[in-house]
């Protein structure tokens, strides 16, 4: 049982209600969407192939209390939903970051889900898997990336949708939409979303890899 890893690194956790927290992060490679704003790119096809359980005790070697499993798309592999729950065995918070085209009811209840929700300006609007709305467990969260006023809209009709039991985070894409401006429509609309920001693109260059 083998993973198509491109990177294992520890750094800070950038997104979710957990940015800020040290966190290692276990990034696989491959995808099957191609959104616009894309900016893992280089994850699509550079892996090697690692054993489940030499990525497991990787991951557990940074002795970190908080995990991500993201990509690309992890929920590809049908080795990530037990990894997860093994992680959760060993006393960890797992993420696992997704694209919104998966089920995420493969995954441990005990895992939050952070599901992407794809707007217009994605060009994926029509890949999203809205049943997993229904799938949501009481931990898991929410994310739309923006690019404009459409894609706020958009997310804006899905987000009454799950926002009064889900964490929901609205995420400008870099040089598209300014985060002062988008911050100035949530507050107009009084939307219970959180602005999230990408921190770790904010510490180090937004270019950099293994952070």
């Amino acid at each position: 049982m083998t993973l198509p890893v491109h990177e294992i690194f520890a750094s800070i956790q950038g997104e979710s209600s957990y940015a800020g927290w040290p966190c290692a992060f276990l990034r696989l490679s491959g995808c099957n969407l191609d959104c616009a704003w894309c900016d893992t790119r280089h994850a699509l096809e550079s892996f090697t192939d690692m054993p489940v359980a030499a990525a497991r005790a990787a991951l557990l070697a940074f002795g970190l209390p908080l995990v991500e499993l993201t990509g690309g798309e992890p929920l590809l592999s049908p080795h990530i939903p037990p990894l997860a729950a093994q992680l959760c065995d060993a006393g960890l918070t797992v993420l696992v970051e997704t694209n919104g085209s998966r089920d995420i009811s493969v995954l441990d209840g005990r895992v939050v889900a952070v599901v992407d929700v794809k707007g217009p300006g994605s060009g994926m609007e029509g890949r999203n898997d809205y049943a997993n709305l229904e799938r949501l467990r009481p931990r898991d969260e929410v994310k739309f990336v923006l690019a404009g006023r459409e894609d706020y809209r958009f997310a804006l009709d899905v987000a009454r949708r799950v926002w009064a039991g889900h964490m929901v985070h609205f995420s400008p894409v870099a040089g598209a939409l300014d985060p002062a401006e988008l911050a100035g429509w949530m507050v107009a609309d009084r939307v219970r979303a959180r602005l999230s920001l990408q921190l770790h693109k904010h510490i180090w260059h937004p270019d950099a890899r293994g952070v």
